[in-house]
């Protein structure tokens, strides 16, 4: 085995585990700014917060659901740094084109303008810090001609 193979995992019945993704987290410079932001743009509501030494925690929902979303601000003066080693947030939505105008409105900022693809029309923002966030509206079929 070289310095960069890794050894195969064994097998395992993963349904056993019963995996669903429960959350994911944005490390951000201003938490109160950014749900802020979160809250106006998409929807989202503050579900709980969490303030220990060296960090502040909150957990953002969509209406009806657990939490989600985590904005996860550093307090002890450390520098972020958002970097490329990361993916866009995705959000579904019926009107991309709505929901790009308003995430301008609310502050973001433009990355791609709405524009389509096969069976789906995206549009891409940043948050005020920088994250990237994608929207997608997925083409409906045509009704059915009597």
């Amino acid at each position: 085995m070289t310095d960069t193979a890794t050894a195969e995992a064994p097998a395992a019945d993963l349904s056993a585990y019963k995996f669903r993704l429960n959350f994911f987290k944005l490390v951000v410079k201003d938490a109160g700014a950014m749900t802020s932001f979160y809250q106006r743009a998409f929807g989202f509501e503050e579900r709980n917060r969490v303030a220990m030494t060296g960090l502040i925690e909150v957990m953002l929902a969509m209406p009806g659901e657990a939490f989600n979303l985590v904005l996860y601000q550093h307090t002890d003066g450390r520098e972020i740094d958002i970097g490329s080693g990361y993916g866009p947030v995705g959000f579904l939505t019926r009107d991309v084109d709505g929901a790009y105008s308003h995430a301008l409105d609310c502050g973001a900022t433009a990355a791609r303008a709405p524009f389509d693809l096969p069976s789906m029309r995206i549009a891409f923002v940043n948050d005020p810090e920088g994250h990237q966030i994608e929207m997608i509206q997925f083409a409906r079929p045509a009704a059915a001609k009597e």
